[in-house]
């Protein structure tokens, strides 16, 4: 889709959606992506199932596309001494390789940063994890779901004080993150060893990402009251333009203006309420902080009286900060994403495939952006090993040992 990293071979051993989508996230930027895959089973997230949502379509693992558009796959058993031998071969020619593998489990499998170092001494080798590579957890088994949403406070902090169980992200929604994140660190390390030389080892943990995400609560929280928290200031109690507001069809607009004084006057007139402009109660916000209670009522009623369409094309044109509160699904039609590029086009081979486009523009959009899909188990097995200059007869002999497919 973009040529800022043409000529950039990436090796990616990942599994699940973190690393996958970082990698991912680079193909879009232009580099050549290989997938390491086992053999037989693959990357286990092409089987897995999502409650609730739907997974499959005409065949198609909707989430396994979206983290593995523009790829190309390799299927090698790591674990045997062969295998691993093919790794070298690739990692050698490689400028990346990322892993979400543990640190034991690189080290039993030869594939720590001193092995392939060996093979390749200006390696960019990159680690996704949990909870880093040091400390009491690093072996630990994890996902965004514990450490990035629970043990990184994302899920208490987003929790209304009155819940009776902590609110449970939406699926990856910490692994979208920390791909980006990942993606950014990858970048960095490349522009250093292109004016400097030498590989960087890049690291990134689901839990400081989410640290990262909730640091302004963190800093704040030594200084508060134990239990102290956002959710306990009622709206009515807060700044009237900066709430969400029921629709007199069940939707909502979410105001956020900080800054209400300039803006006061022209949100009355769209709203159709001059009259609430020059209401001494509200007129600026020293007298709304006074009546904050009878302003947001004020308000609740304006946007109760009228649909949310209604709404959005009231406010269409408003200068202050504003937004529909929209669906998942409306998102398709949102012209402001489709104007921008945010979607793009992956060609399945069974049909296209709208996914979000990774949120990286360069030298501006200036047309439909395309990638290939997610490949099939081993789909450029023997297209590789024969860059790599393996015979024919050398990859029938790996085929019917197991080592590859």
């Amino acid at each position: 889709m973009y040529d800022i990293l043409e000529g950039v071979e990436v090796v990616e051993l990942g599994s699940f959606v973190f690393v996958p989508l970082a990698a991912a996230v680079l193909a879009d930027w232009g580099a050549t992506v290989t997938k390491v895959e086992h053999p037989v089973t693959g990357d286990p997230y092409r089987g897995l199932t999502t409650a609730g949502m739907t997974n499959q379509v005409g065949g198609l693992h909707l989430s396994f596309q979206y983290a593995n558009r523009g790829k190309r796959s390799i299927g090698i058993d790591v674990a045997t001494p062969p295998g691993r031998d093919l790794l070298l071969e690739l990692v050698g020619r490689a400028d990346v390789f990322m892993t979400n593998l543990r640190p034991a489990v690189r080290a039993r499998l030869g594939i720590d940063v001193d092995d392939l170092r060996a093979a390749n001494p200006d390696l960019v080798y990159v680690r996704g994890s949990g909870y880093g590579q040091h400390g009491p957890l690093a072996e630990t088994a994890a996902l965004d779901g514990t450490a990035y949403w629970a043990r990184g406070g994302v899920g208490a902090a987003l929790t209304p004080p009155d819940a009776e169980w902590p609110l449970t992200q939406r699926p990856a929604f910490g692994d979208v993150m920390a791909a980006m994140t990942l993606a950014g660190g990858v970048a960095g390390a490349l522009y250093r060893r292109a004016t400097r030389g030498g590989g960087s080892v890049v690291d990134v943990g689901l839990l400081n990402v989410g640290m990262w995400q909730m640091q302004r609560d963190i800093l704040s929280a030594p200084y508060e009251a134990p239990g102290a928290t956002a959710w306990g200031v009622p709206r009515e109690q807060r700044n009237p333009t900066t709430g969400t507001y029921r629709t007199a069809d069940g939707r909502f607009i979410s105001l956020a203006i900080v800054n209400p004084d300039p803006y006061w006057v022209e949100l009355c007139h769209a709203l159709g309420r001059p009259d609430l402009a020059t209401d001494a109660r509200f007129t600026n916000m020293a007298a709304r902080q006074q009546h904050n209670a009878e302003c947001v009522a004020a308000l609740d009623e304006v946007f109760a009286s009228a649909s949310f369409d209604h709404w959005r094309r009231a406010l269409e044109g408003f200068s202050g900060a504003w937004a529909p509160v929209q669906l998942p699904a409306e998102l398709h039609d949102d012209q402001q994403a489709l104007a921008n590029g945010w979607f793009t086009e992956v060609d399945t081979g069974a049909g296209p495939l709208q996914v979000v486009s990774s949120p990286v523009t360069f030298d501006d959009y200036d047309g439909p952006r395309q990638m290939p899909g997610a490949p099939e188990v081993g789909q450029h097995t023997e297209e590789i090993l024969l860059e790599l200059s393996h015979s024919w007869d050398d990859i029938v002999a790996l085929k019917d040992a197991g080592v590859v497919t």
